[in-house]
């Protein structure tokens, strides 16, 4: 049975691979030698912080995944081992990406190849850990995790929403949106 939960975080999917896209124009762009701002590349890593990180794997790695675990999954090995492995490499590509476009902000133009390929991989880590969840983890998850349960779930993932608060959310959403845009127009004109 589909948890409300999953249907949030399989909704933050959404928004996040909104970004994603434009990750990944804004790569091959900057592959291709054409011109990209490395500020492009800094609020993505901004909005994957703040957003992916900061609302969205707090909920996946706070509740669900504890919850599956308590339902039998193993948390060393099997899919949840992969899902937080994957995250954290999502992480380390992030933190690269952001420290390759500061470079190139000031002037270190030879990071350009170091924004592209920790982005390109974000890009190709990302839409494949999504898939994984929507497809695989998130159903399997409703099917594990007791109904009673997944209630407390559903409720410890709410408050993680009041925690951030509605505005965070809201900025974040806003951020995705403008990075949607920029990329589009970037790649339109």
């Amino acid at each position: 049975m589909p948890m409300k939960a999953t249907d949030i975080l399989m909704e933050e999917h959404q928004v996040i691979l909104r970004v994603i896209a434009a990750l990944d124009i804004w790569a091959n762009r900057l592959n291709s030698g054409e011109p990209a701002q490395p500020t492009y590349f800094i609020e993505a890593a901004e909005f994957i912080k703040g957003f992916a990180d900061g609302c969205h794997h707090r909920k996946e790695e706070g509740v669900l995944f504890p919850a599956m675990v308590t339902a039998g999954l193993p948390a060393d090995s099997g899919p949840i081992a992969v899902m937080l492995a994957e995250h954290e490499e999502g992480r380390r590509f992030t933190r690269s990406m952001r420290q390759a476009a500061e470079k190139v902000a000031n002037g270190e133009i030879d990071a350009s190849n170091d924004i592209v390929t920790n982005a390109l991989g974000y890009v190709k880590l990302l839409r494949q850990h999504i898939q994984k969840e929507d497809y695989i983890l998130f159903p399997m998850a409703g099917k594990i995790i007791p109904a009673e349960k997944q209630a407390q779930v559903n409720s410890s993932s709410d408050q993680i929403d009041q925690e951030i608060g509605e505005g965070e959310h809201h900025k974040y959403l806003a951020l995705a949106e403008r990075l949607e845009l920029d990329a589009r127009q970037s790649y339109e004109g």
